[in-house]
């Protein structure tokens, strides 16, 4: 069967990537263990660029190079949102008696990911370019453009949870997917890219420290 896969890049990482050692994730060498019997025709991988943080300030060189590693590979795309900074204040879960009952905190949004993952979704559905799309996220916003693929459009749906199997989405499999697939540690093992690939630009190396 021909299938489009669509990778919420957020969901990955924070699902199954942060704290391994397994981020230098080659996504077709995943999906073909994933999905060993189906035609692989795109995969499309939604992301935002970051920015330096306070003791961190090498984060936005590292995506660099695990972006242009991705864009070796001929069949994916990748479809940027954009992180958001607001300074709200925020109420003190436990404030001293005699302090302030509120904070002004920095928040962090990743902005627009998810809209682009379902416009995308539809889009390829409408087109009819692939026989069967695979969701890899928990994200329970999903639901309705999922929703519509098999009910209105009659396009199968198969979904892949990057996350414990504790926090899988209750909302996405009420939707009887075609299937629902764990992402586990051996798989994400077995398909890493080697540690120096060439692009366009030269050298892509896996960073040394992440």
């Amino acid at each position: 069967m021909r299938v489009n896969v669509y990778v919420d890049g957020f969901n990955l990482y924070y699902g199954c990537l942060k704290g391994t050692s397994y981020k230098w994730l080659d996504l077709s060498a995943l999906c073909i263990k994933l999905l060993p019997r189906d035609d692989i025709n795109r995969i499309k991988y939604f992301t935002a660029r970051i920015t330096a943080r306070r003791g961190d300030p090498d984060s936005p060189t590292r995506q660099d190079m695990y972006l242009r590693a991705l864009e070796t590979i001929p069949h994916v795309s990748v479809h940027y949102g954009h992180f958001q900074e607001t300074r709200p204040r925020m109420p003190l879960a436990t404030p001293d008696p005699s302090g302030p009952r509120t904070v002004k905190v920095i928040k962090t949004e990743e902005k627009g990911s998810d809209v682009n993952l379902a416009s995308h979704l539809l889009l390829d559905a409408f087109r009819e370019d692939c026989e069967m799309a695979v969701v890899v996220s928990n994200d329970s916003d999903l639901r309705e453009p999922i929703r519509m693929l098999i009910e209105e459009l009659d396009v199968p749906v198969g979904l892949v949870n990057p996350h414990n199997p504790r926090f899988r989405s209750r909302d996405l499999l009420a939707l009887s997917p075609r299937f629902f697939k764990q992402i586990k540690p051996n798989a994400l093992k077995s398909s890493q890219f080697p540690d120096a690939l060439q692009d366009g630009s030269g050298e892509i190396r896996r960073p040394a420290k992440w």
